[in-house]
């Protein structure tokens, strides 16, 4: 599938509890996407790292709130939470893989969690 076959966002609405995103695309598909599950998953160098060995695991955002979204060109948004993280770019073709494959990316941090004896 090319970028351009790729479906394009066509709403971002957060929740009024800003514990929820939910993202349409423009093929019919809506997703809800936790605060929590967006901000342990950050595409951050802060959370991802510059190299797949720096990756870090993030404890304790069970009732993080979204405080704002802000567009990054034409491509992205950055999230801003009330932990004041901010710096991760979720480009559209990353929400998606977080929307279409959660029970890959979650499974992974709470095996992450588990390892580490931290809590979510």
């Amino acid at each position: 599938m090319s970028a351009s076959d790729e479906p394009w966002p066509s709403e971002l609405r957060v929740a009024k509890d800003r514990r929820t995103l939910t993202i349409g695309f423009d093929n019919g598909e809506r997703h809800d996407l936790s605060a929590e599950y967006l901000r342990v998953c950050s595409p951050s160098a802060e959370v991802k790292g510059h190299h797949p060995s720096q990756k870090k695991t993030v404890p304790g955002k069970r009732n993080v709130e979204i405080i704002k979204i802000e567009p990054v060109g034409n491509y992205a948004v950055r999230i801003h939470f009330d932990d004041m993280h901010s710096s991760g770019i979720y480009s559209w073709r990353y929400f998606r893989d977080l929307a279409t494959h959660p029970e890959n990316h979650w499974e992974v941090y709470l095996q992450e969690l588990a390892a580490k004896g931290l809590s979510r």
